[in-house]
């Protein structure tokens, strides 16, 4: 079993907007967890929906389409995540230089695609965006395949992933339903003109403990993919901003805070905080949902429920009670099916009939 309280749970859930007021765009969610797995298109957006108040499913395809206040890009752990596009360029440049290495080797595995080939793939997807973009995944699979490069089985992804760590390419627009790739410069402008790891990595810490915190130096090194060194010497150059707890862990003394601009180490207090002790209301909560992404251990919100993880790899939907998982959900047909881990109180039930009649609303 985990050492970690309610207490710490009930302050965890309120960085992560999941207690107190509610947010009031998608941005202000996505920029204060900084970061939201973003491989599941509709999961990312129920995380937006449990957080914010109002909000649609075409409000964040807004964000993402019309004022390009968001995008998705291979980042934190190699993975693909939805963040603000102010946020894009300092967290690619600390996050994406270890994912070279590891993209080379699995295009060597997916056919035997050399650097050589790889360079050309590249190549082609610039060219194909620059001419014609934005375009699909499978817009871009049939410019790849025309060049005569391999793009079956997983080999199309890794070229993709290739292209985006190189800082060329991101997810930015929606084309119908499907996120369509953009080249950088394009959808973005320039890039900034300086980029400084030492000041991007205390603003790493910063940020992550706004929307994680209280947390330890281990939990923000695997939640941003990076080694230990980095997370210390993130939180060392925030030391003056930190509480003092008993229990080690770090915390912000201060307000949580949000960017004011688009500059690492600029911020300004956040209002509205709820207090430290709430527990969220019953919540609906989507798949990859970023309150089982955020620590090394997800024992205190699943407990024994370890099939709300699968085998492989996928975290399912599931409802949050006083902290803690009580079902997994699926949508069907237009209607949310509970599947309980065991008999719920009425009052539990009906609060989360009502959460997802809000699902649906959201969801359109």
């Amino acid at each position: 079993m985990t050492d970690v309280n309610a207490a710490i749970i009930a302050e965890r859930c309120a960085a992560q907007l999941l207690s107190g007021p509610p947010a009031r765009t998608a941005v202000d969610v996505v920029r204060r967890l900084l970061a939201v797995q973003g491989q599941d298109s509709r999961g990312a957006r129920l995380a937006i929906r449990a957080r914010s108040a109002g909000l649609t499913a075409a409000d964040i395809d807004h964000g993402l389409t019309q004022d390009r206040s968001l995008l998705i890009s291979w980042l934190n752990r190699g993975t693909l995540h939805l963040v603000a596009a102010a946020d894009y360029w300092w967290l690619h440049a600390l996050t994406t230089p270890s994912m070279l290495t590891p993209n080379v080797r699995r295009l060597a595995q997916e056919g035997g695609i050399s650097a050589d080939v790889a360079d050309r793939a590249v190549t082609v997807i610039d060219a194909a965006l620059a001419a014609d973009g934005p375009l699909t995944r499978g817009q871009l699979a049939e410019r790849i395949d025309v060049a005569g490069i391999r793009t079956q089985g997983q080999a199309l992804v890794h070229l993709l992933a290739a292209a985006t760590v190189r800082g060329l390419i991101v997810r930015g627009p929606m084309i119908g339903r499907e996120h369509a790739f953009v080249r950088v410069g394009d959808w973005l402008g320039a890039a900034p003109a300086r980029f400084d790891r030492d000041v991007a990595l205390a603003e790493l810490a910063r940020r992550y403990l706004a929307g994680h915190g209280p947390a330890s130096e281990r939990d923000l090194a695997k939640w941003a993919g990076l080694p230990l060194r980095d997370a210390r010497q993130g939180l060392t150059a925030i030391a003056s901003e930190l509480a003092d707890r008993a229990d080690g862990l770090a915390q912000l003394t201060t307000d949580r805070t949000q960017p004011a601009s688009d500059q690492p180490g600029r911020t300004q207090p956040a209002s509205d905080q709820p207090g430290p002790g709430e527990l969220p209301a019953p919540r609906l909560l989507g798949s990859f949902d970023p309150l089982l992404h955020g620590w090394t251990d997800r024992k205190p919100i699943l407990g024994a429920h370890k099939d709300v993880v699968t085998s492989n790899g996928v975290f399912r939907p599931f409802a949050l009670v006083n902290g803690r998982a009580v079902a997994t959900w699926s949508l069907t047909g237009g209607r949310v099916k509970l599947a309980p881990f065991g008999p719920l109180p009425e009052p539990v039930t009906a609060a989360l009939r009502a959460d997802a009649a809000d699902v649906i609303r959201f969801l359109g």
